[in-house]
């Protein structure tokens, strides 16, 4: 897990940590030393820590003028025990989102399981965007977590999308390609 680095073929358009209305913002990261974990298996440093035990991200894009953020996230999404859903809302979408962020494209392909729990705030957060026009979508979460994710009966609330290409598209045809498949 700690060869799994976020995705850094932005970088040259959008840091987090550069960006004065980011939650990241001056955060500092060390490309030697290890030291977060999910499940004593060290992780690269430069995902970022939110609050969840298990679960990490990296804001890759935020486009306040058009109103959109990219965050990949790597580890396990547990709402059943670590209510993740509400420490991603709270600390990091939520702060966005008073920037004027009302799609969020979350890329889970690293996201190796996921464990449900009241459905709440993500029926909450989807009454919230799309006051906005806005949405969520989860893309590339994997099989196992998928079918966890849909017996739930999440996607009432949040987009499942797949998008494998992901990667060799900017920034804002990753949103098209995502609105597009929404609607």
């Amino acid at each position: 897990m700690q060869d799994i680095e976020p995705y850094y073929n932005w970088r040259h358009l959008y840091t987090a940590e550069e960006d004065p209305l980011s939650p990241f913002y001056k955060r500092e990261y060390s490309e030697f030393e290890y030291s977060q974990t999910i499940y004593n298996y060290y992780i690269h440093p430069q995902w970022d820590d939110f609050g969840s035990r298990t679960l990490y991200m990296k804001l890759l894009m935020a486009d306040y003028e058009n109103g959109f953020a990219i965050i990949e996230l790597i580890g396990e999404w547990n709402d059943a025990i670590e209510n993740d859903i509400m420490t991603i809302r709270r600390e990091v979408t939520d702060h966005l989102y008073a920037k004027g962020i009302s799609k969020f494209v979350l890329i889970a392909e690293n996201v190796l399981n996921f464990h449900s729990s009241d459905d709440s705030y993500y029926e909450d957060w989807r009454e919230q965007l799309s006051d906005e026009g806005g949405w969520v979508a989860v893309v590339d979460l994997p099989g196992q977590s998928q079918y966890d994710f849909v017996r739930a009966g999440l996607p009432r609330f949040v987009s499942l999308i797949e998008l494998a290409q992901w990667r060799t598209m900017k920034p804002e045809a990753v949103i098209q390609a995502v609105e597009d498949r929404i609607s």
